[in-house]
């Protein structure tokens, strides 16, 4: 594996998958998503009125990437990552920050369009397959 999918990524590629199929073909079998993403796809597939739409573009997904769970080395890098930006009075939102510990647990590269809550995470690296 070599990247990590946030949720807007994977949103982005089951409403166009044409748009970023050229990075799925550059990495395939080399992309994953965290278990808190494809939970973060769920939830909005089922507050959605057509859920079963939304919940078929996951299941069409899954496939193309491996599901990396959010274990006991994420948890403690999470909690490492989370005292650290406390310290210097940084906060970032939970599920974010657990998006994040997974990619640094398995040195993955985090690619998200949400950049800006990435950003002072340390040690972390990410890219933007969304950006013009």
């Amino acid at each position: 594996m070599t990247h990590l999918l946030d949720t807007n990524i994977c949103s982005a590629h089951m409403r166009r998958p044409g748009g970023l199929a050229h990075y799925f073909f550059q990495y395939s079998g080399r992309i994953a998503i965290p278990s808190v993403v494809l939970a973060e796809l769920y939830a909005g597939a089922y507050k959605h009125p057509n859920s079963f739409r939304l919940l078929t573009l996951i299941a069409d997904l899954l496939p193309e990437v491996a599901v990396l769970d959010f274990d006991s080395a994420c948890a403690e890098q999470f909690g490492k990552s989370q005292g650290e930006l406390w310290q210097k009075g940084i906060a970032v939102p939970v599920p974010d920050l657990m998006i994040a510990s997974v990619a640094l647990v398995h040195d993955l590269t985090l690619v998200t369009h949400n950049t800006a809550d990435f950003c002072s995470i340390p040690s972390l690296r990410f890219d933007d397959w969304l950006r013009p």
